[in-house]
């Protein structure tokens, strides 16, 4: 091998620069660690609400961490957590430079999120009333539920149906003032669409760009936010978000920012009164047979009706309803208009808005609006307020001026949010200030339609420059989030989560013990199996495979992937596979060394020899790879991103590493048998017709696939929520319960009507999937469903738990929802469309990568039989299964991870025995075609064999000690692999030579493999 020095140079800058990566995680944990162990000690468990507080206390720890700076040469300067001698960090840099751990490691929250494109469209038409142009967006609705399209191209489609003589460019439509520099009255339809596309995606771009600067002001690390496609869809992930409340109210805050002027509560409150007692009369005149002795009210008297809801009402009265039904607790003063329960907040303002009641309002105040005050922490009482409304409902400053925002404090130390205005909005506010000086007025400023503060202005001239303050019932934390949002600018239309997963922090915790666990054991079996088959060379293989899962990391951690679960799964299964390049290496090394060649010789032409075949096998395998990551989202696009890394890091340890260190080895005279006492000669003359005995195979697979085929459409899947859409709840209990049991509470129309209740590892255990409301995807809808699963699950759960503690996980066990999930039945259908074209793709890339490097349609026909084979054949077993199997069977999107890697595995197999066909075909020109087969699997059958069990082994590794999350995933993989296996031998290559020995294809194939050689 040339250029040792440098492939040497190399690998120890590589392994130096992976461990340098490393460090950062270790300290990061390090430093996690002192954190917790901080708040053990500070909050014992005798404490009320230990849990909450010490969660607090660490977060508080870290944020010390991350905030506290101390005096250094008389600057101030951050606080340094890690000396590397040469260089110091600080826990930021620490953070940003550590593993980033996904959502099913660390805990967090991941969602989609949609932008509303009817919204937009709306926006852009002027929220129009033609009918034509409404009919078609309430049309468009309906198309999309079974639509692979955009909403905006069924809306094309709904109006192409119905317009008629309409035009998208008529004024009442599209061609509006706001919009006459792009669209005018002559334009044609197709041009309009022109426009409206590029508008639509103007406003997606808009909306992804006040979500990312929303995201990153939010605080967590390593958050994820991408575009998904042209669909209006975006993707957020944020790994260690704990406050799901908070994470809803930022990605969908519209933030509708509005300054307006109030009335005062002497000119407004007269109205409430009269409200107040027409509901009185209508009250007496509704009930005629109940008799009730009341006080005598004047109707025309503003202060008599005052006094009598102000405490005149006698303390032992009976009848406080019949005389006070909006329920008034007082008048205010200034701009509050009174105080009332905060109950009781829909029922007022439904009377205060009722037509026949606002016909009492005088004519100058017509267009009043009521607003609600911002709830006070530990009150039960709600401010009214009412603004100078006029016919257009616009105020006369938004907050579109707003340039800049940021947490600050008010006058007594409460925390606020200060403002600055452009050029625009600072004349404006200088006018509007300047007004209620003047007149001892008030400013409302309006957040989302609730007053959050109603200041007076006492600058004479009115406030100058532009600048404002947003005082009111803050908490740090909501004043830094509401800065965060005025900054980042308000989205362009409603944003709704059609897909969510929420994970504990406990769960991601054990999620990580039993991955590691698995993993170490699945490595220890490689390591000593490696030794135990090939001796001293076996030794070395172990060290390039040490060092690589060393890169792997490295690789992960530098280029600032995110590791999760599935994306564990990806390196155990990938250290099963990489073994087989060593495999490949050595098993030809001693086919060279039978021939009676010299050690030196031997391994210079195994190496040479296994090259094509290494090759073909990791390149099959990296494109079906390459396919899941381009078609998958979170944790399965980290599976493929850890199996990208570990095929090309793979490829590096065995070829250069092995090689260098058995070149080493032998050069300084060392001797290597590639084999044991007991592993010597295994399976050296092995000599079994396989395609004698195909045609029984064919007979196994046909029952096989009919019986698949059979339990496809009648006993079907198990189809998780990512295929059907709904919600999905893992909860855990303190004792073990009967799903029968807990089926029947749930299944009671009181509750959900319907639901699939599953044991999911041990039985204190339950996975409970419902539609219930699966249409609905508002935050109110989640709140209810998750409030009914908690009202229902009470009696299983610990005495006095409360809804919060059933939320986060209580107690040492973790105690309550452990996990949530929750897809739209619009997505639900998109991601079952994808998964069927990522399978498809997949088979059609490989059927021409294998047609491209073997020249032959016969052995691209045979690898895809064989892989299509192989998919049917898992999906039968787990059709016949999945009602009876002690762990979940769904599927879901991490099942079409699994059908993947069965792909790429089931081709590396069989891509194997292909190459050695090729060659032997060359080699003994004089063999009849059917002779050539059968030796060249026979040949490949130590390899075949060895690298099944190394893999094999580290799958049950992973499924008997994993996370049980897993193990459908690792199912199918098992059952993938045994049957891949198989298929290789007795489906692949005896179809291929079925096919190829009509007429003169085989003779064919023969000149075909000399031509390419002599080349």
């Amino acid at each position: 091998m040339q250029n040792k020095g440098i492939i040497k140079l190399f690998a120890i800058l590589f392994g130096l620069v992976s461990i340098y990566q490393l460090s950062f995680t270790f300290k990061a944990n390090q430093i996690e660690d002192d954190a917790k162990q901080a708040a053990v000690a500070k909050y014992d468990e005798t404490v009320k609400d230990y849990q909450e507080l010490r969660t607090q206390a660490e977060i508080n720890y870290l944020d010390s961490l991350k905030t506290s700076k101390i005096e250094v040469d008389d600057k101030l300067e951050p606080i340094e957590v890690y000396n590397l001698g040469v260089s110091q960090y600080t826990y930021n840099e620490v953070e940003d430079n550590a593993m980033k751990l996904g959502l099913d490691l660390k805990g967090g929250i991941n969602a989609i999120i949609q932008i509303s494109v009817k919204d937009i469209l709306l926006g852009l038409a002027n929220n129009s009333k033609d009918p034509v142009f409404n009919k078609a967006l309430a049309d468009a609705e309906e198309l999309q539920k079974d639509a692979q399209e955009s909403y905006l191209e069924s809306f094309f489609r709904a109006f192409d149906a119905i317009k008629g003589d309409t035009k998208l460019a008529s004024p009442d439509i599209f061609a509006n003032r706001d919009l006459s520099d792009d669209i005018t009255f002559d334009m044609s339809d197709d041009a309009v669409k022109t426009v409206l596309e590029r508008k639509i995606d103007e406003s997606i771009v808009s909306a992804f760009e006040v979500l990312r600067n929303r995201i990153d002001g939010f605080g967590v690390s390593s958050p994820n936010i991408q575009r998904l496609g042209n669909s209006g869809r975006i993707l957020i992930e944020l790994p260690g978000a704990r406050d799901k409340k908070r994470v809803v109210d930022i990605i969908t805050k519209t933030a509708q920012l509005q300054f307006w002027e109030t009335y005062k509560a002497q000119e407004i409150f007269g109205y409430v009164a009269q409200v107040n007692q027409a509901m009185v009369e209508a009250a007496k005149d509704s009930s005629e047979d109940e008799v009730a002795e009341v006080n005598e009210v004047e109707q025309d008297s503003t202060s008599s009706a005052i006094d009598e809801l102000t405490g005149q009402i006698e303390s032992d009265t009976t009848n406080v309803a019949d005389i006070n039904p909006l329920g008034i607790q007082s008048p205010g003063r200034g701009p509050v208009v009174a105080y009332f329960l905060a109950k009781d907040k829909k029922k007022v303002m439904e009377a205060l808005n009722a037509p026949e009641n606002r016909s009492k309002l005088p004519a100058e105040m017509r267009y009043a609006k009521f607003v609600w005050g911002i709830q006070q922490k530990d009150s039960e009482l709600a401010e009214l307020y009412a603004i100078e409304g006029n016919r257009d409902g616009e105020p006369q400053l938004s907050g579109a001026v707003i340039t800049d925002a940021r947490q600050d404090y008010d006058q007594i130390s409460r925390p606020a949010v200060s403002m600055q205005m452009n050029a625009k909005g600072a004349k404006i506010w200088e006018e509007i200030t300047k007004k209620a000086n003047e007149e001892d007025g008030n400013i409302a400023i309006v957040l989302d339609d609730i007053v959050y503060s109603a200041p007076g202005v006492t600058q004479v001239g009115g406030i100058s420059g532009g600048n404002s303050q947003i005082s009111g019932a803050f908490s740090l934390t909501e004043a830094v989030d509401l800065a965060n949002v005025l900054r980042a600018g308000k989205l362009p239309a409603s944003a709704e989560i059609v897909q969510a997963d929420e994970v504990g922090p406990s769960l991601g915790k054990e999620a990580i013990d039993s991955g590691m666990k698995s993993f170490l054991i699945a490595l220890a079996f490689v390591l000593l199996w490696m030794i135990f088959y090939y001796g001293k060379a076996g030794i070395f293989a172990d060290i390039a495979l040490l060092l690589n899962i060393l890169l792997i990391f490295g690789v992960l951690a530098s280029l600032g992937a995110v590791l999760t679960l599935p994306g564990i799964a990806g390196i155990v299964l990938t250290i099963g596979i990489s073994v087989d390049a060593n495999v490949l290496i050595f098993e030809r090394i001693r086919e060279e060394i039978a021939k009676g060649k010299s050690q030196k010789e031997s391994i210079k032409d195994g190496f040479s020899n296994a090259l094509s075949s290494i090759l073909d096998a990791n390149i099959t395998t990296g494109l079906t790879a390459l396919i899941l990551f381009v078609f998958g989202t979170g944790p399965i696009k980290g599976f493929a991103t850890t199996l990208i890394i570990g095929i090309l890091t793979s490829l590096f340890t065995a070829i250069f590493i092995t090689r260098l260190l058995i070149d080493w080895w032998v050069n300084r005279g060392g001797t290597l048998d590639f084999s044991t006492a007991m592993t010597k000669g295994l399976f050296k003359n092995v000599n079994i017709n396989f395609l004698k005995k195909r045609k029984i195979a064919y007979v196994i697979s046909g029952v096989l696939l009919t019986a698949s085929v059979v339990s496809l459409f009648t006993n079907k899947l198990d189809q998780g929520i990512d295929f059907v859409g709904g919600r999905t709840y893992q909860v855990r209990f303190e004792q073990p319960v009967s799903t029968e049991e807990i089926t029947n509470v749930l299944n009671d129309p009181a509750v959900f009507g319907s639901a699939e209740v599953k044991t999911i590892g041990a039985a204190n255990q339950l996975k409970i999937s419902t539609k219930y409301k699966v249409e609905d995807n508002s935050v109110e809808a989640d709140d209810e469903v998750q409030a009914k699963l908690f009202e229902a699950l009470k009696p299983y759960l610990p005495s006095g738990m409360s809804y919060a503690q059933f939320q986060d996980g209580s107690g040492e066990a973790k105690i309550g929802k452990m996990l949530s999930s929750k897809v739209s039945p619009t997505i639900a259908d998109d991601i079952k469309k994808s998964s069927f074209w990522a399978v498809l793709g997949s088979l059609v890339v490989v059927f021409l990568y294998i047609l491209f490097r073997f020249k032959k349609w016969q052995f691209s026909l045979g690898a895809v039989a064989a892989v299509f084979h192989d998919v049917l054949i898992v999906l039968g077993i787990f059709s016949l299964t999945w009602k009876f199997m002690p762990f979940s069977m769904e599927i879901d999107q991490a099942f079409i991870a699994a059908i993947l890697t069965v792909i790429g595995y089931s081709l590396n197999d069989t891509v194997v025995v292909f190459d050695r066909i090729r060659e032997f075909l060359n080699e003994h020109t004089s063999w009849e075609f059917g002779k050539t087969i059968n030796a060249s699997l026979n040949s490949t059958l130590s390899r075949t064999l060895n690298t099944s069990v190394t893999t094999l082994v580290v799958l049950l590794a992973m499924f008997i000690f994993g996370a049980d999350s897993l193990r459908g995933l690792l199912f199918a993989l098992i059952v993938g692999v045994i049957v891949g296996t198989y298929s290789s031998m007795f489906i692949a290559t005896p179809l291929m030579y079925d096919t190829a020995k009509k007429g003169d294809a085989a003779e064919s194939l023969k000149k075909k493999v000399k031509e390419d050689d002599q080349e």
